[in-house]
């Protein structure tokens, strides 16, 4: 499980505003670096407002566009900013409404966001056409959405290997890998798909590979990559990936957080399929080979 919060919290600020087209701008302070938020942000925009994903045109990363946001880690690019793009698309939708209403008659309530139009009872009204209506009356369509990202839900995850190891070398092979995954309501299933199986390449390093050796002096003696292993595409196993059906109460559109918690129950999986399969427990990562070896020899002697 994974939960984290800077001390004093995790905030972020949106703005949405209907362009002259009739489709979608968002200012948003999170940052993309490859972790999704923009293809999410605009899902979620897209799902409160009605409208098509290329009709929400994102800018993000930078406070000259927009507001404050503590940083995008610990999955607060889709949960904590992801909450303050969902209030955001959610104030400008009742503004657009209200807007129409008093435009074009009735209440609020019987106008109805569509893809591109508001629609009420057989009347259609483009967006542009609202948009053009505004500028008359000096206003634009405009709202803010912020999040405190308090409170704030608990991810959870679970890995399970099969591995074979090896009696006259000790080599851990990975028969099966499986890990399933509570993120509420799962926004893009691909990327957390893909962030998933990153999270857990990530952690099978540190769990069989990696390890900073020092001397007496506390010299790094493996300083280069020649002889500090990083998981290479063949050593990461393919990982079965399942997700829980739930739904968050507090999070966006019932998203929960997933970020680096896939990394968390590798370790501890291994830990116990190694102790399954040898009957020794070991306590220290890396699983190495050569510390495998020594005490298997130790417990069963020479091969």
């Amino acid at each position: 499980m994974i939960d984290t919060v800077p001390p004093g919290g995790h905030f972020s600020d949106a703005t949405a505003a209907l362009r002259e087209d009739g489709s979608y701008e968002f200012v948003v302070g999170t940052a993309e670096f490859g972790n999704g938020t923009s293809t999410v942000h605009r899902q979620i925009a897209a799902t409160v407002l009605g409208a098509a994903v290329p009709s929400v045109h994102v800018r993000q990363s930078d406070t000259d566009n927009g507001g404050h946001d503590t940083g995008a880690y610990g999955s607060t690019g889709t949960v904590v900013a992801g909450a303050a793009t969902q209030r955001a698309a959610e104030a400008l939708r009742d503004q657009i409404l209200a807007f129409a209403a008093g435009h074009a008659g009735g209440r609020p309530a019987e106008w109805s966001l569509v893809a591109g139009a508001v629609v009420s009872a057989g009347r259609r009204l483009g967006l542009a056409e609202l948009f053009e209506a505004a500028r008359a009356q000096g206003r634009r369509l405009i709202a803010t959405g912020r999040s405190n990202g308090t409170p704030r839900s608990v991810a959870f995850n679970v890995q399970a290997f099969r591995i074979a190891v090896n009696k006259r070398t000790a080599a851990i092979k990975i028969l099966r890998s499986v890990h399933a995954a509570d993120a509420g309501c799962v926004i893009n299933p691909m990327q957390c798909r893909g962030q998933v199986e990153g999270g857990v390449a990530q952690s099978l390093g540190a769990t069989l590979y990696e390890e900073m050796v020092l001397d007496d002096s506390g010299r790094v003696t493996n300083p280069t990559f020649r002889n500090y292993h990083l998981p290479q595409f063949g050593d990461v196993p393919r990982t079965e990936v399942l997700f829980a059906d739930t739904m968050d109460s507090v999070g966006p559109l019932g998203a929960k957080s997933m970020s680096e918690s896939p990394y968390n129950p590798i370790a501890a999986a291994m830990g116990n399929a190694l102790a399954d399969a040898t009957g020794i427990r070991f306590c220290a990562t890396p699983f190495k080979p050569d510390r495998i070896f020594h005490a298997i020899v130790e417990k069963f002697g020479t091969a």
